[in-house]
């Protein structure tokens, strides 16, 4: 990815965010609203980035964690179809390639 493609959301960047369970369905949407656009995501997208989220902070070694997207066959009920799972990548590996990509 290069650089020019990647946005950073400040705080101050995020002007609105709505959790909902749209009619008719059973998983949670996330709508989040910047001064020019709107992003909605999907439960299982809002899980994977709390999953690596907790991963992080709550660990007590673990500095960097990468989740990849697979498609899964044989899931547990409810989960959805793609998921992001954790990839073998090192914490030093993963920082450094987004000192790279995103810088300080």
């Amino acid at each position: 990815m290069r650089h020019s493609d990647i946005h950073i959301f400040r705080n101050s960047d995020v002007k609105r965010i709505i959790a909902f369970i749209p009619k008719g369905h059973r998983h949670i949407r996330l709508y989040i609203e910047t001064g020019d656009k709107a992003y909605v995501f999907q439960e299982a997208t809002i899980d994977a980035i709390i999953r690596a989220y907790i991963n992080v902070v709550t660990h007590p070694t673990n500095k960097a964690v990468e989740l990849v997207l697979h498609k899964i066959d044989n899931r547990k009920k409810g989960y959805a179809e793609y998921q992001h799972l954790e990839s073998r990548r090192g914490d030093e590996q993963i920082i450094n390639e987004m000192m790279e990509v995103v810088g300080d």
